[in-house]
Order: structure tokens, then sequence, then C-alpha cells
């Protein structure tokens, strides 16, 4: 399970994100690191049960790494004020869908996954199987289970398009999902919960309800 001490070195990296504080703690941090490895490597395990596209991965090339490219980026701070994961088929640099996993206190963890803002030629694909396959996919999205953990699939004006995709009739019944550019379904976390021995379970339990649509995306590229 996740420790307290990875919650408060992550809180007192965010009061201290510079590279002079990191090195006087990187003890912490390696600690913290090595617990979050851990949970991501039980977890894993877990998940290989239900979804076997997974068995192929360690938590090593699950995890993502602490220091933030800054080279295009206005924030300068040189560190990551969370700790993550992505599970996804042939690992996370990959361009399959997949779950995800972060960690960052104050209640700013978060489970879930799917795809995100994939490249034009996965996109056209996807929404292709999305118009072909739509009462499937919608059945996916209507799912008691579903709607319980994730309620709907993120929707941000900002990253859809204004109007439907080139090719596709404006009153597609599909319309609303061939605009989007990211297809994420999460759920919030609080650090209660974080914390909580019950956690593995209900990260497991979030994860296979997530697993139709993961498959459901992952199949258009094939």
């Amino acid at each position: 399970m996740i420790s307290t001490y990875t919650l408060e070195f992550l809180k007192a990296l965010k009061k201290n994100n510079n590279k002079i504080w990191f090195d006087e703690n990187r003890q912490r941090y390696v600690s913290a690191k090595n617990n979050f490895e851990e949970f991501v490597g039980s977890l894993l395990q877990k998940m290989c049960l239900f979804d076997s596209d997974l068995k192929e991965l360690s938590a090593k090339n699950c995890t993502f790494r602490i220091n933030r490219d800054i080279r295009f980026s206005k924030n300068k701070t040189p560190y990551k004020i969370n700790l993550s994961a992505s599970f996804d088929k042939g690992g996370k640099k990959s361009i399959n869908a997949g779950y995800y996993f972060h960690l960052q206190p104050g209640g700013n963890s978060f489970i879930g996954g799917g795809l995100w803002m994939p490249e034009s030629n996965e996109l056209k694909k996807l929404r292709q199987e999305i118009d072909y396959c739509f009462p499937e996919f919608k059945k996916i999205l209507n799912a008691p289970a579903f709607k319980k953990n994730y309620s709907e699939l993120e929707k941000d004006e900002k990253q859809m398009l204004v109007n439907i995709p080139k090719g596709y009739d404006k009153e597609n019944p599909a319309a609303d999902f061939l605009r989007m550019k990211s297809f994420i379904a999460t759920r919030n976390l609080s650090d209660e919960a974080i914390l909580s021995p019950t956690l593995m379970k209900e990260a497991v339990a979030s994860f296979k309800v997530l697993m139709p649509l993961i498959k459901f995306i992952n199949r258009s590229f094939e």
C-alpha cells in the first residue's frame, strides 16, 4: 500500500521544488519511489489476471520519471509533484490506450485511463471504429459499473473539434464522440482513499471496469 511518508515527501517537494533541496533529501525520494514502485508492481500483477496484454510489463517500465522536461515550458521547476504510472499494451510509449494511476497529495490523486491526444492516424482509425460500432461503444459507456466509477468520458471543449470531422454527417448519432481528440475517463481519489488498506482492491476494480473501453480503442489500431 501507499505509505504516509510517500505523501509527505511529495508535499515537501511541492514547497521546495529545487535541486539543492532535492539532493539533500534524495534518500527520502528513494524511499518514496521504492514504495510507489512496490505498489505499482503489486497492482500490475493483479491487473494481469484480467488483462493479458499487460503480462510483458514490469513496474519500472510503467512508472514515470520525477524530473520534468522544462525545455518548452514556462514553469521551470525541475521536478513533478506527483508519482504516476501508466499500464499500456506495449509499454507507456506505445500508441495504445491504457490504464493510469496518479498519486498527488491534497486530493489531487486520480485513477483512470483511455487514450490521450493520439496522433492523427490513430485518431482517424478510432473515429472510424466508433462510427462503425457505435451501439457497442455506447453500451460500454452506459454500463452501470462504468457510470458508477467514471460517470462518462471527459469532455473538454478546448480539446474537441468545433464541428464534426470531414467525411461524417453532422446528424451522425456519434457526433459528440467523433469531435473528441482524447478519450479519457477518470475518478478522483482523496488522500484518505490513497492511504486506505482497501486502495489496491478499489484500484483493481476500477481498472477492470475500464477494460472494455481500453480493448475497444486498441482494437481499432489492429
